[in-house]
């Protein structure tokens, strides 16, 4: 049996994040946390901006 991974954005509203939320990458959304952990850890941001569009737009 095998689990889906799902990162930080699971519990986000917005529909682009949530879209990304069993995304292999342990992405975090804008906030304290990340920034915490990436201080924490000695880490650069490394942000990714994008927008949702209609599933035609995808696959066209």
């Amino acid at each position: 049996m095998t689990t889906e991974h799902v990162n930080h954005l699971a519990n986000e509203k917005s529909p682009y994040l949530l879209q990304h939320a069993h995304n292999p990458i342990d992405w975090y959304p804008w906030g304290e946390k990340a920034f915490e952990k990436a201080l924490m850890e000695d880490k650069p941001i490394f942000l990714s901006i994008g927008y949702s569009t209609c599933h035609w737009c995808q696959v066209c």
